[in-house]
């Protein structure tokens, strides 16, 4: 299959499961009351999940990862393009998975990397849309990393593709507000019931739940936070800028908010 059909392919997915999400989320939502046009909506939709990911697109293959690859020639690379089109993909989502679980845990642990993955966690109602909202400078640095080593190993075209439209459709399923159990396998893949949790204004999950695919990491590395009870309220116990702008000068220079009240919809 040419690489020109696999693209189309992964858009046509992708639109398939926005769709099948939002549709989800109207029917069996997890936290009930959230507007589909929510604060915030247009800014993670239009800024992050659209502008932000074309514009980091280029930034990231064309002047990050082209310039990498003149000084580390694949031909001195292990390369990984005889193996099966599937063991490929297992291997590069599992080794990126581990290496997020562990950057992700480092970002909540460190206060200047944290203020790269603030914005992430500012959103007070989390739907499909909402893990879009990440800093351009955290985003810069995973998805370098997460890229990176499929083009120097040899990988076949088509992994980029496809991982990117896994990435993009789990993420957007772990934030999904839909009421949803795994059952067993939850500690096996992550989901809605463990990363909502994650997401909310809770001490006892700021260093707790950390995984984005695979969530045995979190069992293995003992950072597993589960709970038959509903978080009260999400977001950041601290006010945040609203502008796409703000938010991300936010992280470089910081200026006095007051600890955001709860509303009654919080609770």
């Amino acid at each position: 299959m040419k690489l020109h059909d696999v693209h189309i392919i992964c858009f046509i997915v992708l639109i398939v499961g926005v769709i099948l999400l939002i549709w989800f989320e109207r029917k069996y939502p997890y936290r009930k009351g959230i507007s589909f046009f929510r604060e915030g909506f247009w800014t993670d939709l239009l800024a992050y999940a659209i502008v932000q990911s074309f514009l980091l697109k280029i930034l990231i293959f064309d002047y990050i990862i082209a310039p990498i690859q003149l000084f580390i020639p694949i031909k001195y690379m292990i390369s990984v393009g005889s193996w099966p089109i599937a063991c490929q993909l297992l291997f590069f989502l599992i080794t990126h998975d581990l290496y997020i679980y562990w950057f992700h845990r480092w970002q909540h642990a460190n206060k200047i990397l944290w203020r790269t993955h603030e914005a992430h966690h500012s959103n007070q109602k989390i739907d499909w849309i909402a893990g879009a909202r990440s800093h351009s400078l955290e985003i810069s640095i995973n998805q370098t990393i997460e890229f990176l080593p499929i083009i120097l190993l040899g990988a076949d075209p088509i992994i980029i593709p496809i991982k990117g439209l896994i990435d993009g459709l789990w993420g957007m399923f772990i934030h999904a507000n839909i009421r949803v159990s795994l059952g067993k396998l939850r500690y096996i893949i992550n989901g809605p019931e463990f990363h909502l949790w994650h997401h909310a204004n809770h001490h006892e999950v700021f260093h707790a739940n950390f995984s984005t695919k695979f969530s045995f990491w979190d069992v293995i590395f003992r950072t597993l936070y589960e709970s038959p009870n509903q978080p009260s309220s999400w977001g950041l116990y601290y006010k945040f800028p609203k502008n796409y702008f703000a938010q991300h000068w936010y992280a470089f220079y910081r200026w006095t908010f007051k600890p955001r009240e709860k509303k009654q919809e919080d609770l």
